[in-house]
């Protein structure tokens, strides 16, 4: 008898995120300034996965400091490689979404190519520099994700800590009316729902305060590292 093909394992948020801002027919991002986003987003998943925790800030003018949780290892290669990083020592969270994100583009893009959710393709800028577009193979995942956003963004379903923290993460770097479809909805009024839904997590007992702290931090983080970069060199 032919043993079941084992299934895939679930898609971070960092890949959620890197198929969202791929333009599916172009391949190419709508986001340059990447790397604090996505070291945002594997932050944000190890808090989600109770593998890290921010530490309370001792007074005011400090920074507070993510630390991992012992025996939480995750089995994830990026997870398990990030949460290597954090236990380290203790880092802020706009240091960690730095320097977690600084490989992530290469290796997410090669992750999702090698389960059949993009393709590669390589040209040439200018017909002299190397450079390579993703465009979509299997958009599948990417349609559910989409749903699910505008599910809870246009149509008022209960969101789960995971959506919650998705639209942090989107609109830190004021995407997600870019990438929900608005349905009738102009974009202010989508932007809006969202600044006031990661304002109930704030507020609300249905995600642990835990996970909480980590967004927050990831999301401030994120938004702290794309201004660097934009007044930088813009690199990704």
């Amino acid at each position: 008898m032919t043993e079941p093909t084992p299934a895939a394992p679930p898609l971070l948020l960092a890949e959620d995120l890197l198929l969202l801002l791929l333009d599916d027919d172009v391949g190419t991002l709508r986001q340059t300034n990447l790397q604090p986003l996505l070291g945002g987003a594997v932050l944000a998943e190890l808090a989600l996965l109770g593998a890290v925790e921010v530490e309370e800030k001792q007074a005011f003018w400090q920074t507070a400091r993510v630390r991992p949780v012992p025996g939480q290892r995750p089995a994830d290669p990026v997870l398990a490689d990030a949460h290597d990083v954090v236990a380290e020592k203790p880092r802020t969270a706009q240091d960690l979404a730095t320097r977690l994100g600084k490989p992530l583009k290469a290796r997410l893009t090669d992750r999702l190519v090698a389960r059949g959710v993009l393709r590669r393709e390589d040209h040439r800028v200018l017909g002299l520099f190397p450079s390579a577009r993703w465009p979509a193979e299997d958009s599948r995942h990417e349609d559910e994700v989409r749903r699910r956003l505008a599910d809870v963004l246009l149509r008022g379903f209960s969101p789960d800590p995971r959506t919650v923290a998705l639209v942090a993460l989107l609109s830190a770097v004021d995407q997600v009316h870019k990438v929900v479809p608005g349905e009738g909805l102009g974009g202010r009024e989508v932007r809006k729902r969202a600044k006031q839904l990661v304002a109930d997590m704030d507020e609300g007992e249905w995600v642990a305060k835990a996970v909480r702290d980590a967004v927050r931090a990831a999301t401030t983080a994120v938004t702290a590292g794309v201004v660097a970069g934009s007044s930088g060199d813009g690199s990704s």
